[in-house]
């Protein structure tokens, strides 16, 4: 995923998801015979009771080097002319304005934060709502070659990264989203739990299964 004297963007939202990468990111560093350099990048959605500020002055005394970026991107998508979908709309414009930037920096590959369960989720939601299967890989080209994300957790679970979270005790920073927590991806999280519940070898099998296709057995 990482090469020496790569310049990485890291897409930071705040939660715990993305400070747990930003850290071992940072960690590994030390430890490691390569180079690379790390750009924090956090959108500001616009919403009222944002949590930049805060954000900002945690990363400045960890020695985290952060671009906020103001926008309107949440008040926009949650407006009288997209009432349907605001979270993709959102979505998309977070991730148009993290490539610009990203550009800016001379960063030529964008580390997020998806984890194992994100990629799961992804799967459901592409399958319910896009009518296809696909999901989120651990390493993507994009645009011709000219950007590639990585997705340094994809083999770390949600649970673990939230254990990781409190035990180092990152901030918890408070979503102001009206979306937050009523969105389509958390209608399918909380439906893969009570799978998950009932078998604990499913959530691994559904990873797994991503990697282990059978074509033959798909309608064409």
């Amino acid at each position: 995923m990482i090469a020496d004297g790569d310049r990485i963007a890291v897409g930071l939202s705040g939660g715990a998801d993305s400070l747990t990468m930003m850290w071992h990111l940072t960690e590994r560093l030390s430890r490691i015979p390569i180079r690379y350099e790390l750009f924090a990048i956090y959108i500001d959605p616009g919403f009222e009771n944002g949590f930049s500020g805060a954000l900002a002055e945690y990363c400045a005394k960890t020695g985290y080097t952060l671009r906020v970026d103001h926008t309107d991107h949440g008040p926009l998508s949650h407006s009288d002319h997209n009432r349907e979908n605001p979270c993709f709309l959102c979505a998309r414009l977070r991730r148009k304005r993290l490539f610009e930037i990203a550009d800016e920096l001379g960063c030529r590959k964008l580390a997020m934060g998806h984890h194992k369960d994100d990629i799961i989720e992804t799967l459901f939601l592409n399958m319910c709502y896009a009518g296809e299967i696909s999901t989120m890989l651990p390493r993507q080209s994009l645009f011709k070659g000219r950007f590639t994300v990585i997705r340094p957790l994809t083999h770390a679970g949600e649970d673990e990264i939230r254990q990781f979270a409190r035990d180092q005790a990152f901030p918890e920073f408070v979503n102001p989203c009206p979306s937050a927590g009523h969105s389509k991806r958390q209608e399918v999280k909380t439906l893969l739990k009570q799978f998950y519940r009932t078998n604990p070898k499913i959530r691994g099998n559904i990873f797994r299964a991503m990697s282990h296709v059978r074509p033959e057995y798909l309608l064409k």
